[in-house]
């Protein structure tokens, strides 16, 4: 039986890098890099697959949305070529990426496994191996047909994951929808990654639905509520006429606080101007539910949209993303309170 063809995107992070007189910094010659480090039998396992790396290597705290469309780009470009896509990244943004590539993707029907490492493929105990080793694997799964991160034996839904450990290998989590897959003995696939008949019914062969707009980071503003957040605070965010969409992450279960005048007039203000504003929470898992209390009740009348169960990662690519591609802005607020791929629980 011929193995799947996968193609490895190598755009910089941590798995490639080399120490510098300034710090870790990425380097390009991955393929060399991987001859020279995996053994025959590793490399062997790998095949077939091709590398292509990015010109400007990237680390990913730079990445950029542009850099997105460039993947989604590439992706499309080869996607009747590979069965499967991996995409070496760095781990800072990993989850960014991944959220804003399953809107740009979305609908596709071959996997698409964001993968790196804690420690670079050329140094000692590093982790890159198996996470690329897996991601590979993953890659060459049929069923598994979205945008995941593979990262220490787990496979987790792009869009519902997120960095939670700076310096452990299980650098990633998702709080709140279990895990696709795992490595042990042998690769599984779980139930949850299995599309249901309707979703197949939706899912393309073709790349014609595929969208990679030019996302302007400029429009979209994040409001971390504190206590004591003072009105300068709040007026330079929501009082700014550059800004088309905000992502406010608020106390528990979606609760502001609704005696600060100040913020209350603003939300209202702002709303009424046709800005788009998600309300996430603080809390590390969990939903927001407008109405649970008396304080997030006063923000659906407000205008402000309950953002669910999605990540910070998710809802600011997807609004990102909407900005880019959609015009009407009711429908935006539609869009965002809807799932489009699986990045939020109703």
């Amino acid at each position: 039986m011929n193995k799947s063809r996968v193609l490895i995107i190598y755009t910089g992070g941590t798995i490639g890098m080399w120490p510098s007189a300034s710090g870790y910094v990425p380097q390009g010659g991955f393929n060399e890099l991987l001859e020279q480090r995996l053994n025959k039998v590793s490399i062997s396992a790998l095949q077939p697959f091709d590398i292509i790396e990015l010109d400007k290597l990237i680390d990913s705290s730079n990445i950029v949305p542009a850099d997105w469309a460039t993947l989604a780009e590439l992706i499309t470009l080869h996607y009747d070529k590979y069965d499967g896509f991996v995409i070496l990244h760095g781990t800072d943004t990993m989850a960014y990426t991944a959220s804003a590539l399953s809107f740009m993707l979305c609908g596709l029907s071959k996997p698409v496994i964001l993968t790196g490492s804690q420690i670079p493929l050329a140094q000692p105990r590093t982790d890159a191996t198996n996470n690329l080793l897996n991601a590979i694997e993953f890659a060459r799964e049929p069923n598994n047909q979205e945008v995941c991160i593979c990262f220490d034996g787990q496979l987790l839904r792009g869009n519902r994951a997120k960095k939670v450990h700076t310096s452990s290998l299980r650098a990633f989590a998702s709080p709140n929808y279990s895990p696709l897959g795992q490595s042990g003995i042998q690769i599984k696939l779980f139930d949850n990654s299995t599309k249901s008949i309707e979703q197949a019914k939706n899912t393309q062969n073709n790349t014609s639905q595929f969208k990679t707009p030019n996302c302007g980071t400029e429009h979209i503003a994040q409001l971390h509520l504190y206590p004591g957040i003072n009105d300068a605070q709040l007026t330079s965010i929501l009082d700014n006429p550059d800004i088309k969409g905000v992502i406010m992450l608020s106390y528990g279960a979606g609760n502001p606080p609704d005696n600060n005048q100040c913020l209350m007039s603003l939300l209202e203000t702002a709303n009424n101007r046709g800005v788009v504003i998600v309300n996430l929470t603080l809390c590390h898992s969990g939903q927001v539910i407008q109405g649970s209390y008396a304080t997030g009740a006063r923000l659906n009348q407000l205008g402000v949209i309950p953002g669910a169960d999605m990540t910070v990662e998710a809802a600011y690519t997807k609004l990102l993303f909407l900005l880019a591609t959609e015009t009407d802005i009711e429908h935006i607020k539609e869009l965002m309170s809807s799932p489009l791929c699986g990045e939020m629980t109703l």
